[in-house]
């Protein structure tokens, strides 16, 4: 990959050794001109490189330019992969088989996506198949970060000739375990920036009749309630910042948007439309298909301004996650779709992120 990147990233500013594994980084392109560059450091997406309706390129997601900043990002999930399992676990406990397992508590009261040295901060081994198409691999030790069970997880990257991101998720495991993958992808389609424009005029769809509210810790109540009515209502395209600071428990909560919405499926396991958001100004869209339950919404309402890739700074509310996932706390909550991946089962994920103008 000796290739200049439209991106301007450098291949040698991501390898470094890390516990004897080497980190890298890696790019997907087709035909279209479309560059996705991925750091087998935690699977980030580092780089999204696509047109606005005038045909000018720019990075639509947020990450840095070297591996040394994302090891040490004041974002540590920053468009990463996330596991064991992605979301909150209540006080970072839970039951199998009569035993009580704990993680770590890394989200005030809570566990948060798999723990401070989740996937996110594992170098992953990667074979790059093609130009357009990476898979990565990684064994997750028994007992790493508590979760019971070795688990091998593989995630292959794929970018069609449509301009559509796939992630294909596939995993095993010795012992019955929990998993709930995800990507946390920070998109801003305007294009990252010093500063990167707020994303509150991006006009959002998100095709879930119900949500999942949460306490002020973050945590499901356990009620599954309608969207209708209230600021959760994306069934028809809304700005994302034209109900962001209603006056609604449920926004104090999240401080904003940060809630798992319960996707409407004709059957389980359906790769079917999750959300679509487009940014007013480039023309930019990017819709989200997914085969799983829910997806959370999270409108990065926690950054302050920090340095990114190539002087870009990352403020409040200047992207926009939708994490395909199962719901938080699911471990603890017999109601919600399960979590638990046994010997001889295959944990199965597709999530495609596509991309285009409008």
């Amino acid at each position: 990959m000796d290739k200049m990147l439209i991106s301007g990233l450098k291949q040698e500013d991501f390898i470094t050794t890390i516990n004897g594994k080497q980190t890298n980084l890696y790019t997907l392109t087709n035909e279209s001109g479309m560059e996705v560059s991925i750091t087998n450091y935690g699977g980030a997406l580092v780089a999204i490189m696509v047109p606005d309706k005038d045909g000018k390129m720019a990075n639509v997601i947020q990450g840095h330019d070297n591996i040394q900043d994302c090891m040490s990002s004041p974002e540590p999930f920053l468009s990463t992969l996330i596991g064991r399992y992605g979301n909150r676990i209540c006080k970072g406990k839970f039951t199998m088989n009569d035993k009580e397992y704990s993680l770590a508590v890394n989200n005030g009261p809570n566990h948060l996506h798999g723990g401070p040295t989740g996937f996110h901060a594992r170098v992953w081994d990667a074979e790059q198949i093609n130009d357009h198409e990476l898979v990565l691999r990684y064994v997750s030790a028994y007992y790493e970060e508590g979760f019971p069970g070795e688990l091998k997880m593989t995630v292959k990257y794929s970018l069609t000739e449509d301009n559509e991101l796939v992630i294909d998720y596939r995993g095993t495991t010795n012992k019955k375990t929990v998993v709930n993958m995800t990507s946390h992808g920070f998109f801003s389609l305007a294009g990252i920036a010093n500063p990167t424009p707020l994303a509150m005029n991006v006009i959002c769809q998100i095709n879930a009749d119900f949500f999942i509210p949460i306490d002020e810790n973050s945590i499901p109540t356990g009620e599954i309630l309608k969207v209708e009515g209230t600021p959760f209502d994306f069934r028809t395209p809304h700005a994302v910042g034209e109900r962001i600071d209603a006056d609604c428990p449920q926004i104090k909560n999240g401080a904003g948007y940060d809630h798992c919405f319960v996707l409407n499926k004709r059957e389980v396991g359906e790769l079917s439309f999750a959300a679509k958001i487009v940014e007013p100004v480039s023309g930019r869209s990017m819709e989200v298909y997914t085969t799983e339950p829910g997806v959370q919404f999270y409108s990065d309402n926690w950054a302050d301004g920090y340095k990114g890739q190539f002087g870009a700074t990352f403020g409040r509310r200047s992207a926009l996650c939708f994490e395909a996932q199962h719901f938080p706390d699911s471990p603890n909550r017999a109601h919600f779709p399960s979590v638990i991946l046994r010997p001889g089962e295959v944990y199965k994920q597709k999530t495609i992120y596509k991309f285009g103008v409008e």
